[in-house]
């Protein structure tokens, strides 16, 4: 195989050697993990020939549906679910409310069709970005939980940017998720997602004391832990996360969401263990699959063979500006052979450097992430020669 010139910061090219050969995790999908439940949040392939235009509100985002649900399928197959419609679908971030809705029914259909899991987010994003009261975003919020239900999917409440725009303090997040969950057909996961995934979601909770919050949260599972089937925890800390799972009532699980830490998170303690619900298993399903079957069997020491080698690469995707991470990970399916462009909705292929997205392919590479080596280092190739790197 040809040497690839990648560049570095600087304008510094170091030359590398792609591997020949996949990982062997990703050439068979296997069953679903049988002592964790383990979702991956999954992103949507734009249409490469849509004529729209990034931020403007007449032009809505265009979504490939054949190659979208292609993917699902590979997620599927591998024995991992899906968790649809969330922040790695770029939900707020190219993604509007009206694709949204339409790529959760389609989802849920193709989930029933192929006997995969899948579950949803229900948000606020169909109100405008200011002036919305709390009335108005517990409406919002019914709006999606109702289409989430009735399309037989699980429900994950997201959170809501309105609702932390207009919220006066804690009351108003234990008032607006109580009546939620009180109406709720079945228990929900509730998703808390830190601001270095989305900046307008500050002081989530009442608060910008991280302890305050917590205890505002644990209140709202407390008044209703049949109603919630799980946490879903994204603000990658690791003690917080531990913390947080050892005071959930019996019965409520911990979604990690953390993914910086996820192996020691789901590889778990005396005290207990999380579930995952992660981004980066997007990119890392196959691996992701065969590590927690591998700890299906007790092997806890297997499990962390194969899943810390993959920190690195995670870390590197999810490095600040965190909410940029989409990029890279929707780079890595077009070089895995699961679209054939990489062209993101709202525009956000352009969100990452070349150095950052050349380290992303040499870090999946390594790991064995492409089904075809050969593919993924011609589709680098094109993709450097475009940017003017002198091969």
């Amino acid at each position: 195989m040809t040497t690839i010139r990648l560049p570095r910061p600087g304008g510094v090219l170091e030359a590398y050697e792609p591997r020949a050969e996949p990982a062997p995790a990703l050439a068979t999908g296997g069953p679903r993990p049988s002592s964790r439940t383990v979702f991956a949040a999954a992103h949507v392939v734009a249409d490469p020939y849509a004529d729209s235009s990034p931020g403007d509100p007449d032009s809505p985002a265009a979504v490939d549906w054949d190659a979208t649900l292609a993917f699902r399928r590979h997620l599927w197959s591998h024995g991992l679910a899906v968790a649809e419609a969330m922040d790695t679908a770029q939900r707020g971030m190219g993604l509007d409310w009206t694709r949204a809705a339409e790529l959760m029914r389609r989802s849920a259909a193709e989930a029933r069709a192929h006997g995969g899991r899948v579950a949803c987010g229900a948000g606020t994003d169909q109100l405008a970005p200011r002036g919305a009261t709390l009335a108005g975003v517990r409406a919002a919020y019914e709006e999606q939980l109702t289409l989430v239900e009735d399309a037989g999917a699980q429900a994950v409440l997201m959170a809501s940017r309105a609702l932390a725009a207009c919220a006066r303090g804690p009351e108003d997040y234990v008032e607006t998720y109580g009546a939620l969950l009180r109406q709720a057909r079945e228990p929900v996961i509730l998703h808390w997602l830190g601001d270095m995934f989305d900046p307008a979601l500050a002081g989530y909770w009442g608060s910008s004391d991280l302890d305050a919050a917590t205890g505002t949260f644990l209140d709202v599972i407390a008044q209703h832990p049949d109603k919630v089937d799980g946490v879903k925890v994204s603000l990658l800390d690791a003690s917080r996360e531990v913390d947080l799972r050892r005071r959930l009532p019996r019965g409520v699980r911990c979604y990690t969401g953390d993914d910086f830490h996820y192996p020691e998170l789901i590889e778990g303690d005396e005290h207990g263990f999380s579930h995952a619900l992660l981004g980066v298993f997007d990119p890392l399903a196959p691996l992701a699959a065969e590590a927690v079957r591998t700890l299906d069997t007790g092997d806890a020491a297997g499990f962390r063979k194969i899943m810390d080698p993959t920190v690195p690469l995670a870390r590197h995707l999810f490095q600040a500006p965190t909410r940029f991470y989409k990029t890279g990970v929707v780079f890595l399916a077009w070089l895995a052979g699961h679209q054939s462009h990489f062209t993101m909705v709202g525009g956000q292929q352009s969100a990452r450097s070349l150095p950052h997205l050349a380290r992303a392919y040499e870090q999946a590479d390594a790991l064995g992430l492409f089904p075809d080596p050969q593919l993924a280092a011609e589709r680098m190739t094109s993709f450097l020669a475009v940017h003017g790197v002198a091969l």
